[in-house]
């Protein structure tokens, strides 16, 4: 694929862009005759009332109008995509999934799709849903449109090139995507692609305050890409897929409706390098809290606790002092999806494979495994990096349920991860 795209950079900010120049209007958003003929569009990412620091929207100018459309009718295809919510009742079990070896084959990007867990409605506006995908076809004469969330769109393997209404992205392994809630794109491959995506029904993704590590690290703005301005001229039919309330629904089109040519606003796609994060970690002792490696973050209505945090495991020194390093045992009220993308997990010395995902909902007691255990009790302690390795946590307030695809496929034994401890041996009086 060709590297030679052009972004936007910074994170928040309000931009603007044109792939053909005087098409975007100035001083003014909706004038009475755009240029070119141009419509003008405004896609709002939140409510017209939300506060000026939060509000999401952009104005799109168009070739055809986004409700040039005939009436949808149930989709066909994508069966294992749904909204992966249920009524059957839950056992609080740890879950651990291989890479699944019957995603679908031959698929693009939509059709490729598989629902792992989600823990709330997408009519709730709030909570999260996590897929993963697999495909090598590209999408050619269709889009994908999810109306139920934005969508955190993370490569395990392969290069995904994706076109939004706002522009290009490339998004190869180690970087992330993400694209909003509502924004039309497609997909294109040149060989098979694996990957997760996270589809957040809540707030929009922003970047986690600092408090007191200040106005730099974690991840900085000025990292978070943009894409410039592009559109298609094509006068053949398409097909338009929409996500809506957990099903899936489609219409036909007459033309392309990723014929945006100019744009302006902050509700927008991005991309984002992962190895760009700026990792914090202890330089005295103990593990700190995993909330020092999140990425972006979408809120619930109550302070502190996240709808969803999309949280990474990067490369980074371990120097704490008279400390066990590895992540901690513990049980949260926050429940924890955790996918690798490359390399091994330092708390799973097996089991973990990358493609894989792991479960740990609310108040699970889960942390290391024995070997993992035995290895950091026993090892001498000494600066140490931890190399070759990526993993990454889709953390909510509210508890997932899988999928009975994700039930039926998961490890019979992941329990065992946890046996064998061997008991502590009290002094006796």
């Amino acid at each position: 694929m060709s590297s030679e795209l052009q972004y936007l950079t910074g994170f928040g900010g309000h931009f603007e862009s044109e792939a053909v120049p005087g098409s975007l209007p100035k001083g003014r958003n909706s004038p009475q005759r755009p240029p070119f003929g141009l419509y003008a569009e405004q896609l709002s990412g939140t409510a017209f009332t939300a506060p000026r620091h939060e509000n999401r929207r952009s104005w799109l100018y168009r070739m055809r109008p986004t409700a040039d459309h005939r009436p949808f009718t149930p989709y066909e295809g994508a069966e294992l995509f749904t909204s992966g919510t249920g009524e059957e009742p839950l056992a609080p079990n740890r879950l651990r999934w291989d890479p699944p070896a019957d995603l679908p084959e031959n698929t693009d990007f939509v059709d490729g799709l598989v629902t792992m867990m989600a823990n709330r409605a997408p009519e709730d506006l709030t909570g999260v849903a996590v897929h993963l995908y697999r495909t090598s076809k590209s999408m050619e004469r269709r889009v994908f449109v999810d109306a139920d969330g934005e969508l955190l769109i993370i490569p395990q393997s392969g290069t995904l090139r994706i076109f939004t209404e706002l522009g290009r992205l490339d998004v190869p392994p180690g970087w992330v995507a993400i694209i909003p809630r509502g924004m039309k794109f497609r997909v294109d491959v040149d060989a098979e692609c694996k990957g997760y995506v996270a589809e957040n029904y809540g707030a929009p993704f922003r970047l986690p305050d600092l408090g007191p590590i200040g106005s730099n690290g974690l991840a900085n703005p000025r990292d978070f890409e943009t894409p410039t301005a592009a559109f298609e001229d094509i006068d053949e039919a398409h097909e338009v897929i929409q996500k809506y309330l957990g099903s899936l629904w489609a219409t036909k089109l007459d033309h392309s409706p990723l014929d945006v040519v100019a744009w302006h606003g902050n509700l927008v796609p991005y991309r984002y390098e992962l190895a760009r994060f700026n990792t914090i970690g202890t330089v005295s002792y103990d593990h700190p809290d995993p909330s020092i490696f999140t990425v972006l973050t979408s809120p619930s209505e109550t302070p502190g606790r996240a709808n969803a945090d999309f949280v990474i495991f990067p490369p980074r020194w371990m120097v704490g002092e008279d400390t066990f390093r590895p992540p901690w045992f513990h049980r949260n009220v926050m429940s924890e999806a955790m996918g690798l993308i490359h390399g091994a997990y330092d708390a799973k010395e097996g089991g973990f494979a990358p493609g894989g995902l792991s479960l740990h909902n609310l108040m699970s007691g889960h942390g290391p495994d024995i070997e993992s255990w035995r290895k950091a009790s026993e090892v001498e302690l000494k600066p140490m990096k931890i190399e070759n390795t990526m993993a990454f946590m889709v953390e909510s307030c509210w508890p997932y349920r899988p999928t009975r695809y994700a039930l039926d496929r998961a490890q019979a034994d992941y329990d065992e991860a946890w046996a064998d401890f061997p008991k502590a041996k009290l002094p006796r009086s």
